[in-house]
Parts: structure tokens; C-alpha cells; sequence
């Protein structure tokens, strides 16, 4: 699935545990686990940089609290569509 990303996923490489709970829930599989290992000793999620559709369920599915946050991304309205003219970002708020 490759799209304009409608979300973001931040992780704290110091609250993963590696579990992968959330790399094996993840709809559009924007999230993988890393091959370094972190200070924990243990090889912590990481986002892929596109792809999210900001849904959540890597989010409500992590044991780890603050582990993983997800942001939803604003879409452009119509009239800044015509302004960005295919620009990469959301238009601030």
C-alpha cells in the first residue's frame, strides 16, 4: 500500500519493549521491528515513514504506556490544495 500518509507514528526506542504486538497489527504494515538492538537489549518498533493512515491500533495495542503515539495529519482543504500545488505536508493549523 503505497499513499500520501494520514498519520504519523512516533515510538520511545527507551519504552519499546520489542514485543511486535504492534508491527503484527499494523493495517497498512508501516511498522517494523529494528535489526539494532536498543539499550534494553531488545530490537524496538520502528516506523517505516509512509503508509500510515493514522487508524490507531498500534497504538491501543502496545502493553508498553507511552511507548507509542500516533498523530493524525490534517488534510489539505480545497483551497489550499490549489495554494500547495502538490506540496508534501499538511497545511498548519
Amino acid at each position: 500500500m503505497t499513499g500520501r500518509a494520514r498519520g504519523k507514528v512516533m515510538i520511545s526506542i527507551e519504552e519499546c519493549k520489542g514485543c511486535g504486538l504492534c508491527v503484527e497489527s499494523c493495517p497498512p504494515k508501516c511498522l517494523f521491528l529494528a535489526l539494532e538492538l536498543s539499550a534494553y537489549g531488545v530490537h524496538p518498533a520502528h516506523y517505516t515513514g509512509q503508509d500510515c493512515t493514522g487508524c490507531g491500533i498500534c497504538f491501543y495495542c502496545c502493553p508498553e504506556p507511552g511507548a507509542v503515539t500516533v498523530y493524525r495529519l490534517v488534510p489539505p482543504t480545497k483551497a489550499m490544495t490549489s495554494q500547495l500545488q502538490g506540496a508534501d505536508y499538511a497545511p498548519p493549523v
